[in-house]
Order: structure tokens, then C-alpha cells, then sequence
């Protein structure tokens, strides 16, 4: 079978041929001598005249059809080469952004008087009752449940599950967690509680203590768990009520939880507490 452009051409062509074969006849000196001259050229110009049609019309088809159909081409080439180039650019653009993440973990982890051990976040719980992600290291690389999880910007977790090569992380903004921590400022101490809306909950913090919005809550450290000094994050209420010993106090965490990727686990040099079951 041949294709619609060669068929076109092949026309082309022919009605070509055509026509310079009807002017040769044409021209002919004798022709315009005799009758039966005039009598062909009535009858071949009616012939002659579409003949010129249809070679103008295929002129414009080859110019204007085929010419735009190569332009499309081209045009799907360049696309194409575009959307590599777009592609390449993302994959850099990631590249960079995991690189500065890297970075910022590891200028974190020069800071760490204990050794930490770094892993990827590699999926999370979708329980809306449960705030817990999942780790790419386990026991083999030395993780064991109780030890304590961070981030550049403060206290992610705290390990919870360990198989051979994956643990699972209880965030702190989970119900369940617990953190011993105290207000950077006054050294106002109390137990750092995750609630369900995602925020911290400074529980057991006396009445007494001038704690103030902005405040900076920090780890104490005597949990065993959770390394010294390390952010929680900032509070944003506080209300004294009129009755009781405690203020209700809420915390803003530092941590970005939704966009955790690259976290650290503290590998204690002391057994770490394990989390009650």
C-alpha cells in the first residue's frame, strides 16, 4: 500500500507530464494553420486549464498541508525534548532539596554528644487514631524499642516496634507519647502530651510558674529517653484557671510531621526505657 504523500506526488507528477505533453501538442507550428488545429485546441484547453488547477491545488496542498504537517512534527520533537528537559530539571530540583536536608542532618548530628544513627521515613500510619511512621532501620542495624528519635528542629518520636531491618516511631503529637520537658526560660518543668488536633499539651505545669505565649519548651533529659536540651516547640495558649494547682498550657511543635523524610535515632549508650505495652 502506499501512502497518502506518495500518491500525491505521484499525481503531481503525472498531471505534469500531462500538461507539458498538451502544450508540446499546442505549440506545434502547424497546428495554428489548419482547422483541425483550432479544433484540437478547443478541445485541449478545457483539459489544459484543469490541469493547471489541479497542479496549483497540489502546489498549495504540498506547501501548505505536508509543510505544516513536517512543522507538526517538529513541533511533537520539540515537546518531547522539552518534557525530558523538564524532567531532568524536577529530578535535580529533588536532588538539591534532599541534599540540603542531608546537610542540615548531618550538621545536626555533629551536635549530638550521643551517637545517632540516620534513617528514612519510608511510610506512615494511616490510622487517624495512631500518629506513627515507619523507618527503613531495625535490629540489625542496631535500633531497639524506647530509644529516642529527632530532627534538626527538635524531637520527632520515640521507637516503639523493631523488626530485623524496619522500626515503627510514635510520634510525639500522639496521645500516647510522652516527653519530660521544661520551659527553656524559668525552668518550669512538666510532661509534653500529644492531642488529637496535632499539637503539644504541657501538662503538670503549676499554677505558680509565669509561663508566657512564645516561650521556648525544651527535653529535660531525666526521662532517660530523650537527649537533654533538645526543642519541642513553642507555646501558643496558656490559662490559669481560677481553681486547681495546674495551668493548661499548649505547645506549637517545631517539627513539620507531615513532611518528615530523613530523621535521626539516638543510639543511647545506656539501655534505653522501654515504653510501657
Amino acid at each position: 500500500m502506499f501512502s497518502k504523500k506518495m500518491v500525491m506526488i505521484v499525481g503531481v507528477i503525472a498531471m505534469m507530464a500531462v500538461n507539458i505533453i498538451l502544450l508540446s501538442v499546442f505549440n506545434r507550428r502547424y497546428i495554428s494553420y489548419y482547422r483541425p488545429g483550432r479544433i484540437a485546441v478547443s478541445v485541449i484547453a478545457p483539459f489544459q486549464k484543469a490541469s493547471s488547477k489541479s497542479i496549483r491545488f497540489l502546489r498549495d496542498i504540498w506547501y501548505h498541508y505536508f509543510f505544516l504537517v513536517h512543522v507538526a512534527e517538529e513541533n511533537d520533537t520539540l515537546k518531547k525534548t522539552l518534557d525530558k528537559s523538564f524532567e531532568k530539571n524536577i529530578r535535580y530540583k529533588e536532588i538539591q532539596l534532599s541534599n540540603s536536608r542531608l546537610r542540615s542532618l548531618l550538621d545536626f548530628k555533629k551536635t549530638m554528644t550521643d551517637p545517632v544513627l540516620s534513617a528514612e521515613v519510608i511510610g506512615t500510619d494511616p490510622s487517624p487514631w495512631f500518629k506513627t511512621v515507619l523507618i527503613d532501620k531495625g535490629k540489625e542495624d542496631g535500633v531497639r524499642r524506647g530509644m529516642a528519635v529527632v530532627v534538626p528542629k527538635g524531637i520527632a518520636g520515640q521507637i516503639t516496634e523493631v523488626s530485623s531491618h524496619y522500626s515503627k516511631v510514635l510520634l510525639i503529637i500522639d496521645p500516647n507519647s510522652a516527653v519530660d520537658a521544661l520551659v527553656q526560660n524559668d525552668r518550669s518543668r512538666g510532661i509534653i502530651k500529644g492531642d488529637a488536633a496535632g499539637a503539644l499539651i504541657f501538662k503538670y505545669v503549676l499554677r505558680k510558674h509565669d509561663i508566657s505565649v512564645g516561650d521556648i519548651v525544651v527535653s529535660s533529659g531525666l526521662d532517660g529517653v530523650f537527649p537533654k536540651g533538645l526543642v519541642l516547640g513553642q507555646v501558643s495558649d496558656v490559662f490559669k484557671p481560677k481553681a486547681g494547682i495546674f495551668q493548661e498550657v499548649t505547645v506549637r511543635p517545631y517539627v513539620d510531621f507531615e513532611k518528615l523524610e530523613e530523621v535521626l535515632v539516638v543510639l543511647n549508650r545506656k539501655k534505653p526505657i522501654e515504653p510501657s505495652k
